[in-house]
């Protein structure tokens, strides 16, 4: 067989993946760290809107994910310049869904916040008026970002996508600390870094991908949209943006739940979800690992490839998160001890970190990067109404049955989660067992 992917190809791929999840988690807990100091009610106001962001980001990222989909295949297919067509396509519609969603936030922003969180103070009204603001004139910038970036995934160059996002985050980081301790900016301090570091980010991805050098490259034309190339970008796109879009609204739901068991199980259920986060990395580095590789063998219509790359992507998934979360797990009491928790909120967290790191050993990868390869095979409907059904009814539905009425608290919110967990993989092995995706990808 002439594989597609060398195992030299492979590490280049993940290991970057890898890193740059890392980081984007070590950051994200940076960023937390400096906003405190600010005060509650900006703390507040800026985790609010950060809850609406994840929901406009998890969209921007789905159409992306669409992009790469479509690129991927037809490097696969040996089209470079239907590569390239695509790519351009891409970006016309990221940038024209960005400056909508921002046309939108800005327009709608008291509205948007009386929706979701109803009636709040003043002062985080305020807080969150600003952070939503600003982070709205970044939402181009970061539809160009995460566009740019599939698509040097798609090439298997995940290295430059790495190197950039270093930059950014240092450009982020650097920026909250001058703009908060020295120029005492408050909420402003926050979300103008971020905003800085997004547009960097995007003008690098941009002005790198203008190289004919690249196997993928922006062609320099005059703007026309081709709408059957979009049209196949929005086949992949909507529904992986419906499917994440209602992903991160039944996470909100959910906090809403814990919300109401008291401050304790509220601080215990946040400092677990870091360390899932944590344990979940690799995992996340797989998947987008995965919309590359099986996209290129569904591009060169190699049904073997497909299988073959499916089942060595899915070990190295399970073999890297096994050995990831049996560390995090190993040395828990150590690690929960660095957060100056009280004894009964450290020992909450110890149990919901593990029921998540000690079934997501043997559960998240079927559940989350599995689907994956479905999506690079145009399975995109199948999965998002899967992921949806398993969302309210189980995610959702059973956290209140269980949480709730039957008193077990958060305990019973993370209880109801594997569920949700156990349901997806049913039916995603079951899909891929059947081989219906190869209705949709091989003709």
């Amino acid at each position: 067989m002439n594989y597609l992917f060398s195992k030299r190809d492979l590490r280049r791929l993940i290991i970057p993946l890898v890193f740059e999840q890392a980081l984007a988690i070590t950051v994200g807990m940076a960023d937390t760290m400096m906003i405190s100091s600010v005060g509650e009610a900006a703390v507040s106001g800026v985790s609010l809107v950060d809850m609406i962001n994840m929901l406009i980001f998890s969209v921007l990222a789905a159409l992306a994910t669409g992009g790469a989909v479509v690129t991927s295949q037809h490097l696969g297919a040996r089209k470079r310049n239907e590569a390239c067509r695509s790519a351009k396509q891409l970006l016309y519609t990221v940038i024209i869904a960005g400056v909508l969603i921002a046309i939108l936030a800005v327009a709608a922003r008291v509205p948007l916040l009386r929706l979701f969180f109803g009636s709040i103070e003043d002062d985080v009204m305020n807080n969150a008026l600003i952070y939503l603001m600003i982070s709205a004139v970044s939402f181009p910038f970061l539809a160009v970002y995460n566009a740019c970036a599939a698509l040097f995934r798609s090439m298997g160059n995940s290295q430059i996508t790495l190197k950039v996002s270093i930059l950014i985050n240092l450009i982020n980081v650097v920026g909250n600390a001058i703009c908060i301790f020295v120029l005492h900016m408050g909420v402003a301090g926050v979300a103008l870094p971020s905003l800085v570091s997004r547009a960097v980010g995007g003008i690098i991805l941009y002005i790198l991908l203008q190289n004919p050098e690249n196997e993928v490259y922006f062609v320099k034309e005059k703007i026309h949209l081709e709408m059957d190339v979009i049209k196949r970008i929005l086949y992949i796109g909507i529904p992986s943006g419906i499917e994440n879009g209602i992903f991160q609204l039944g996470r909100v739901l959910v906090v809403s739940i814990i919300s109401g068991f008291g401050t304790i199980q509220i601080a215990a259920n946040g400092v677990a979800n870091n360390l899932d986060a944590m344990g979940c990395i690799i995992g996340q580095a797989m998947s987008l690992a995965m919309i590359t590789v099986i996209g290129q063998c569904v591009g060169a219509q190699d049904e073997k490839q497909i299988r073959y790359y499916t089942r060595k992507l899915m070990t190295i998934a399970y073999v890297a998160t096994i050995i990831l979360n049996s560390i995090i797990l190993i040395f828990l009491n150590p690690i929960l001890s660095l957060y100056g928790l009280s004894q009964e909120t450290t020992k909450l967290a110890y149990i919901l970190v593990m029921i998540h790191n000690g079934c997501a050993m043997l559960m998240w990868p079927a559940g989350f990067v599995l689907p994956n390869m479905l999506r690079a095979c145009n399975d995109v409907k199948f999965t998002m109404v899967v992921s949806i059904f398993s969302m309210f009814t189980f995610r959702i539905g059973f956290s209140y049955l269980i949480g709730v009425q039957m008193g077990m608290g958060a305990i019973g919110v993370w209880i109801a989660m594997v569920i949700d967990w156990i349901f997806r993989i049913m039916f995603f092995v079951g899909r891929y067992l059947s081989g219906k995706w190869k209705k949709l990808c091989l003709h």
